[in-house]
Formats: structure tokens, sequence, C-alpha cells
């Protein structure tokens, strides 16, 4: 039987707050994402989109080509440059839309300094292997929260010589234990597992979520409330951005009193971020 402790709306709500008159584009957060590549430009678009949807007061976009392109013809807003050296960020995104194959030196070594600093970083995808490289060096590292779904988390797993046999949970916490660092896995019931204490469950709004980009959204989300929440508990602010992502999943495809739904892409879900946020604010 889980002994996970279920995520509430309450929960969540306790992460979110209305800006003051003392507020400013600092104060609410920056978000760094070096996601993306020319061969998925729409995860950094994407992921972005989540991080201004999701409150945050300043977002950064680390990439070059197709993927910087298609951010700034998407959200103008967002400041674009080629490197992450000396970029003022509160949190990072790293690894959407990206593979570890196809990953340069020059990429490798920038994302490397990235999982070195002081910011928490959000780990995900094509990333996830200097994660656990970086956890086994014994090197001082950023807090981190890694984000892999099922198959992506059977080769963590693998890499890490974490037993398979054992109940989901349970093999999420040893995942957590062994690369020392919070463990979002993603599914129908998301967990989140520490390397020291209980995990936390996060039901899906909808299976109608199960679409192509809601990864990619979800590490936008996450960003946003790491960044705005600077002290909170990262296992905390993992579950409060499933939760978010979950619900706005629902209110995209009209998920209520009984209606089954409909079809939604990433992009909705994104979009459905803000009314959400209000409900929970009200």
């Amino acid at each position: 039987m889980s002994e996970a402790r279920e995520w509430s709306r309450g929960d969540t709500a306790r992460f979110l707050r209305v800006p003051g008159p003392d507020d400013d584009k600092y104060s609410r957060g920056v978000v760094g994402l070096r996601t993306g590549s020319s061969a998925y430009p729409g995860a950094a678009v994407l992921g972005v989109e989540a991080a201004w949807r999701a409150g945050a007061g300043f977002v950064r976009y680390i990439g070059e080509g197709r993927a910087a392109d298609a951010v700034l013809a998407r959200r103008p807003e967002t400041v674009v440059s080629p490197h992450a050296v000396g970029a003022r960020v509160g949190a990072w995104v790293i690894g959407s839309g990206t593979d570890a194959a196809s990953r340069t030196v020059e990429e490798e070594h920038e994302l490397r300094q990235i999982l070195a600093g002081e910011g928490a970083v959000v780990v995900d995808a094509g990333a996830l292997d200097l994660a656990a490289d970086v956890a086994t060096a014994s090197a001082t590292r950023a807090p981190m929260l890694l984000t892999p779904h099922g198959r992506e988390f059977a080769r963590l797993q693998e890499r890490l010589g974490v037993d398979e046999d054992a109940d989901r949970e349970s093999v999420a916490t040893a995942v957590a234990e062994a690369v020392g660092a919070v463990v979002l896995l993603k599914g129908a019931r998301t967990l989140i597992a520490r390397p020291d204490g209980p995990a936390v469950a996060v039901e899906a709004g909808t299976g109608w979520l199960s679409t192509a980009g809601t990864g990619d959204v979800l590490g936008g989300v996450l960003g946003a409330l790491l960044a705005a929440n600077p002290e909170a508990d990262i296992a905390d602010i993992a579950a409060a951005g499933a939760w978010l992502h979950g619900q706005a999943a629902r209110r995209a495809a009209g998920v209520h009193d009984g209606a089954p739904g409909h079809p939604i892409v990433a992009l909705d879900v994104a979009h459905a971020l803000p009314g959400v946020i209000a409900e929970l604010l009200a």
C-alpha cells in the first residue's frame, strides 16, 4: 500500500501570491531555460510560454537558431541570448527538447556549469544523464529536480544501478536517494520522491494531458514556482507545479461536473494556467 501523501489544492495555494507595490520583475522570479533544439524548437516555446503564464517576472532563454527564433516570435518579452554566462537567474530549466546523443561539447560544458551553480535546476529529458553524472561525482552542485517520464526513468534507473523489482514508489525513492535530488516521476499518478523523506502523490488532472509537449509545459511551470519561492522545499514546489499543471489541463479540456472533456494540445495547458492561479488566489 502506498505511503505517499496526497497533495491538495490548499497545499498548492501556499506557493502563490499576488504581487505587491514593492515587487518588480526580479522579485517575482527570474527563470532561465536552456531547452529546445533545431530538431525540437517547440519544446523551447512551450517551456517559455508556461513560465510566463505561471507568473514569472522575467524569463531568459538561452539558445540559438530555430529554437531562439521561435521563442522570440511567440514571446517577444523573453530575453534571448546564446550563452548562460553571467545571466541573472533564480531557477533553471534544462534538457527539454534535447537529445544527449547530439549534444555538442560546448553545450555540455554550459549545462554542467548550470548544474554546478547555486540556483535550483529542473532537469528534464536530454540532460538527465548529466544530472546522474554530477550526482555521483561528489562535486559541488545545484539543488536539482529531475522530471523523467517512464522510459527516461527506466534509463536513469539502469544508469544508477537501482533495483527494478520494487514497487513504483520505492523505486522512485531509491533513485532520489542515489542521485541526491528530488525526483518527479510523471504519470497518471505523479510521484514526487525525496532523497530523505516521504513521497508525495499528485493525481493527474485528466487523461487528455497525455499528449506531446505537456512535459515541456510542466518544466516551465516548475521553473516559475522555484524562482518565485527560493526558500521553499523543492519537493513541495514539485508537487505544487504538478497540481497546477493537472488542473490547467482539466480546465483546458473542459473536464468538470462529470463532463468527459475533449482533446487539447500542450499550449492549451499553458494558456489555462492563469485562470487556475486566479481561482487559487481568490
